[in-house]
């Protein structure tokens, strides 16, 4: 596929400016801090070891790309003070130019959660767990937060070791009182991910499963798609587009992946995939002339990556393929799809794929005060090097906590 100069005409180049005027991708908490697989953590002199460090790092990332304004945040790592300290955390986000997004509530790390959270079979866990999303609506609420992000590890790793139909049940009555306590502007999101880690049956697998649990929910639940967690070959843009046409997508946790797991820099192994995700979303507001309301945020976070650079790499890589699927003519591809015009049709999203739209971008970033490569700027920002001076003994001591 040959790479396209991009076509400064006034109708391509508005598309991509308002396009880039109104994407917003959230960045994750924990994506700034040390973190490992199960084997064991490689710690980064420079990785924030505090929220308030955490904030700091987002901020940067904010301040050279320009579509990061708010943070994701883990209840337990975030808040170590609970309600109690919603307010300092707030006002952490606000000093470094960023504000508090999605709450993401914790019912898997506690030892309790070893058979499930809201799916226990012991009506005790399920009670806490329950609970304890209560208050991270609180936290939300106070935050001014609007989506309570939800993942579950609960499922089993043996046949007939759970009874699965009891299980929904205790789910979908817990879901639905925890979605009367919202407020009417919050919303609830609902993750599905087919395994981990449980490896015979997770409760909540797959997209069908999350858009039941929401639609019992209430109105206000909606289901949250991560791009890494599918199985090999799944059709996720089919899966989006059905969301779509269910209203019944409410946000991404975007990454990419090899396999199974979600931790690998958003497009570093399919960027086609992720322009194939935008395309459908902005063909579904092509069709229904408005915007839909979908939370863009990145679920990522990197053992060997600068995790501040891997974060700005995540981001404008984002931006870039947001920019090419608004390219798309989509008045045109309707009629070619109509007639089953299979090469011409798929050439219209080829063309915009493979159009480079980099020039642009950095034309969008000056015109706005923003450094015309965010990378380049962080890094010549000496951020890093600061941070590593700042943080470097906390983090030594904790390489040798896991000696």
């Amino acid at each position: 596929m040959t790479n396209t100069t991009f076509p400064h005409d006034e109708t391509s180049a508005g598309k991509i400016l308002q396009a880039l005027d109104s994407f917003e991708i959230e960045v994750p908490s924990w994506g700034f801090a040390n973190t490992g697989t199960r084997f064991g953590k490689f710690i980064q002199a420079s990785a924030a070891t505090s929220t308030e460090e955490k904030l700091s790092d987002a901020g940067r990332v904010h301040a050279v790309t320009g579509c990061c304004p708010s943070v994701a945040v883990h209840v337990l790592w975030d808040f170590p003070d609970g309600i109690a300290g919603v307010e300092a955390v707030r006002l952490a986000a606000a000093r470094h130019g960023v504000r508090i997004g999605s709450i993401n509530p914790n019912v898997f790390q506690d030892q309790i959660y070893k058979h499930g959270s809201l799916g226990n079979p012991d009506p005790h866990v399920r009670t806490k767990a329950e609970e304890h999303i209560a208050d991270c609506i609180e936290i939300a609420r106070r935050t001014g937060s609007r989506d309570i992000s939800l993942w579950f590890a609960d499922g089993s790793s043996f046949p007939g070791t759970a009874n699965i139909r009891g299980r929904k049940k205790h789910f979908a009555e817990a879901l639905h009182r925890l979605h009367e306590q919202m407020d009417p502007s919050q919303r609830m999101l609902v993750e599905y991910k087919p395994f981990e880690p449980a490896f015979y049956h997770t409760d909540i697998a797959d997209w069908g499963m999350a858009y039941i649990l929401a639609k019992q929910a209430g109105e206000r639940a909606k289901v949250l798609v991560d791009t890494g967690h599918h199985y090999q070959a799944q059709n996720i843009e089919q899966i989006v587009a059905w969301l779509l046409s269910e209203n019944a997508l409410g946000g991404f946790h975007f990454n990419d992946r090899r396999y199974g797991d979600d931790d690998l820099t958003l497009g570093s192994i399919d960027p086609y995939q992720v322009f194939r995700i935008f395309a459908e979303i902005l063909y579904f507001e092509w069709e229904h002339g408005e915007r839909a309301d979908i939370a863009y945020m990145v679920d990522q976070s990197h053992n060997l990556k600068n995790k501040v650079e891997e974060m700005i790499q995540t981001a404008t890589t984002a931006q870039e393929l947001y920019a090419k699927a608004a390219l798309i003519d989509f008045g045109r591809l309707a009629t070619l799809q109509s007639r089953s015009a299979l090469v011409d049709a798929e050439e219209v999203y080829r063309d915009a794929f493979s159009t480079d739209v980099r020039p642009l971008l950095r034309e969008w970033r000056m015109a706005r005060g923003l450094p015309e490569h965010p990378l380049r700027a962080y890094r010549e920002s000496g951020y890093t090097e600061a941070q590593e001076k700042a943080r470097g003994e906390k983090n030594r001591a904790r390489t040798a906590s896991y000696a």
